[in-house]
Parts: structure tokens; C-alpha cells; sequence
């Protein structure tokens, strides 16, 4: 698989997604992902942009300011 921005070769690791929602941060720490070794560009699978928008819901729901979260607890 390749880059969607460079055509860079996607390497699978492990990187920390954050995003904020109504004035909330959020951080899934531990999220598999595809990672591009050229230039950097973070994507993930349709599985775990999924799991990724129900951890963010839940988490959201849970709490008003910051939340972080370990994805594979989650």
C-alpha cells in the first residue's frame, strides 16, 4: 500500500490520535495505524476510523475537558 499523498511505502505502528470536539481534547493513545515512512502522513483502516469515532463518542459523552483514552482498552 502506498501514500496517499506522496506514494510513499505505509509502515503498520502504533501512533496517538487526538481531537477536539465542543472544546474537549481528546487522545486515543495506542492506535494501530498505517504510517508513511517518507513523509509522515498518518492513515488508518476503515476498522479502526470506526473504532476510533466510537471511542471519540463515548469518551465525549463521559467527560467536559480532556480525555485520554488507551485504544486497546477501550
Amino acid at each position: 500500500m502506498s501514500c496517499f499523498f506522496c506514494k510513499g511505502e505505509l509502515k503498520e505502528q502504533t501512533t496517538n490520535f487526538m481531537t477536539e470536539l465542543d472544546n474537549c481534547f481528546i487522545i486515543v493513545k495506542n492506535v494501530p495505524s498505517l504510517v508513511c515512512a517518507q513523509c509522515g502522513e498518518v492513515s488508518y483502516t476503515d476498522e479502526v476510523a470506526a473504532r476510533l469515532e466510537c471511542i471519540v463518542k463515548a469518551a465525549r459523552q463521559a467527560v467536559s475537558e480532556v480525555a485520554i483514552v488507551n485504544y486497546s482498552a477501550a
